[in-house]
């Protein structure tokens, strides 16, 4: 039996309809049959303008983990899940399609073919819900992260959600702020993982164990140096700066507000370091901020943002709405493909076919449209198609650092039209074109 051990396995992070379809296709005849998956979104959350591919690394892990231990495939017998002919092909299960699709960092937008998987029937449709959990966390948090690290203007931003998630999940979303322009984050299974940045120092906990501000103040200098970030509004936030700048020197890091009205307090705050002599004192805020409170504080002498809550839960849009669906199959396993698609009312159809996709963009470099297409590409568009391979054969050929995704995301932003930015609700900041073969 070719299984992996189980704690690495995630052949069972799915749905058991992915396993029973599978039986029932075994069953029929048709599980064998060549395949096209295609994930997608048939809107934007309301109010955005574009939307972040995010998670495809994970994903393909994901994908080579996908394998079936001896433990769960005794589980799944025990259940009842399926029966034995259908453990038999799981036991010996690899996927051995292709995958590709949008990279990691590319913006999207309704109707996009974000990623498309090829293969047998029986091997692509199991893979649906692992695919989408990842790809609708991980793109919601991107998104949502990209509109703060915009609104930030270049001013850097700290993912600080860990405790507003679940543990797992507070990683992912680490690393998907950071895709999206978040310099660091306070996760350190995060950084240990993935490479990224991490930052923290204390919280009001560490004040308030100590005697005096003073005292805890002096205890943070001693250990972590003058460089570091005081917190300086568990009491009296005029008396926290000034004993700060007293006991670190006015070369003190930085100081943060966590509670109160930011912008008013920011002003007073860089009022009173200025004259204390503490110029180069940077200040950094937290306390509830998303990309709108992040907006506001851009005239405030602030140099910094710390973001938890809203960017862990895709501030207010916790999924992208994406889709798995089957848009062709062959009537056998080698024959030609035939698109297929969803025709029945109620607004949730489909477009058949194998699709290519590309960004137009007008005479200045601008993107202008997303065009979607299941025939030959048109020349003057085959320099701008999105598709990249990620899995052939089997085998993943489109893993890559980080922060290549990192650099992607601030590319395909700085390409659309200036409305993608604005925080206003409205439409997609491109339409999507389809051409049909």
């Amino acid at each position: 039996m070719d299984a992996i051990t189980s704690h690495r396995s995630t052949a069972l992070l799915t749905d058991r309809y992915e396993l029973t379809m599978l039986q029932a296709a075994l069953r029929s005849g048709a599980a064998h049959r060549r395949s096209v998956f295609e994930v997608f979104t048939r809107r934007l959350p309301n109010g955005r303008r574009y939307g972040v591919v995010a998670g495809t690394g994970r994903l393909l892990d994901a994908i080579e983990a996908f394998r079936f231990s001896t433990a769960q495939l005794d589980w799944l017998s025990d259940r009842g899940v399926v029966e034995e002919d259908t453990l038999e092909f799981l036991a010996n299960y690899r996927f051995t399609g292709d995958v590709h699709g949008y990279p990691e960092g590319e913006v999207y937008f309704p109707g996009s073919p974000v990623l498309t998987v090829e293969g047998s029937f029986a091997e692509a449709v199991i893979l649906e819900t692992v695919i989408l959990s990842i790809l609708n966390h991980d793109s919601a948090v991107a998104a949502a992260a990209s509109r703060m690290t915009s609104a930030a203007g270049g001013r850097p931003c700290i993912e600080m959600g860990a405790r507003r998630a679940h543990e797992g999940a507070a990683v992912a979303a680490a690393r998907a702020a950071y895709i999206a322009g978040f310099t660091a984050t306070s996760d350190l299974e995060a950084g240990y993982t993935y490479g990224i940045p991490t930052a923290g120092t204390a919280a009001h906990a560490f004040t308030l164990l100590h005697d005096s501000e003073r005292d805890a103040f002096t205890a943070q200098i001693e250990s972590m140096g003058r460089g570091t970030t005081l917190l300086v509004d568990t009491y009296d936030l005029a008396e926290a700066v000034r004993t700060a700048v007293e006991v670190a020197g006015p070369t003190l890091g930085a100081v943060r507000i966590d509670s109160g009205d930011l912008t008013l307090l920011a002003h007073r705050v860089r009022r009173q370091l200025d004259e204390l002599g503490a110029e180069k004192t940077r200040i950094i805020v937290t306390s509830d901020l998303d990309e709108y409170a992040i907006a506001a504080l851009a005239a405030a002498p602030v140099d910094g943002y710390g973001v938890g809550t809203s960017l862990v839960t895709g501030s207010g849009h916790p999924t992208c709405a994406m889709v798995y669906k089957l848009v062709a199959r062959a009537a056998t396993p080698d024959g030609p493909l035939q698109p297929v698609a969803k025709r029945s009312a109620g607004g949730k159809t489909s477009v058949g076919g194998l699709k290519w996709a590309a960004r137009r963009p007008d005479e200045d470099g601008v993107a202008e449209a997303e065009v979607v297409g299941t025939g030959p590409v048109p020349e003057h568009l085959a320099p701008h198609l999105l598709h990249v391979p990620l899995i052939r054969g089997g085998e993943v050929v489109g893993r890559e650092p980080l922060a290549a995704a990192r650099e992607r995301h601030k590319h395909a932003r700085s390409t659309l039209p200036l409305s993608a930015t604005q925080l206003s609700k409205g439409e997609p900041v491109l339409v999507t074109e389809l051409l049909a073969s």
